[in-house]
């Protein structure tokens, strides 16, 4: 398996984004490094094909171009999931006590998908839609 295309996230607490996105989302470790100060310096974590490589925020070059979102502010770029039981994800993550912001609905090109915030504020999409197999 191969991702071209990986998203990069920044977070205040990497370990807890890590735990969230595995034990709710249904990501899996693939690799998880821990800094010098017991944090996480970066970790990979793959659904299906694609992953997300976290890291907690930090004072470094790449971190003064990247960060944790601000409190209510927008977002230029949030990642898109496919998923095949969205009515399961969209149970466990209100249960879990992620904001949705796009409650779960279908859509007319086919697709059930609903967005919320992480526990820190990052947008997350996820759907039904599968570009690679609507057969463009």
């Amino acid at each position: 398996m191969s991702s071209s295309v990986i998203p990069t996230i920044r977070s205040a607490d990497a370990r807890a984004m890590v735990d969230w996105l595995c034990s709710v989302v249904g990501f899996e470790r693939r690799a998880v490094h821990e800094s010098e100060e017991g944090g996480i310096a970066h970790a990979e974590l793959v659904y299906g094909d694609g992953m997300v490589m976290i890291g907690d925020a930090r004072d470094d070059a790449f971190g003064a171009l990247q960060a944790p979102p601000s409190p209510g502010g927008k977002v230029s770029q949030s990642p898109y999931v496919v998923v095949e039981d969205i009515d399961r994800l969209y149970e466990a993550v209100q249960a879990a006590g992620a904001t949705v912001v796009m409650d779960l609905s279908d859509k007319e090109y086919g697709s059930r998908e609903f967005s919320c915030h992480d526990p820190e504020g990052n947008l997350w999409n996820f759907g039904t839609y599968d570009p690679w197999r609507a057969g463009r």
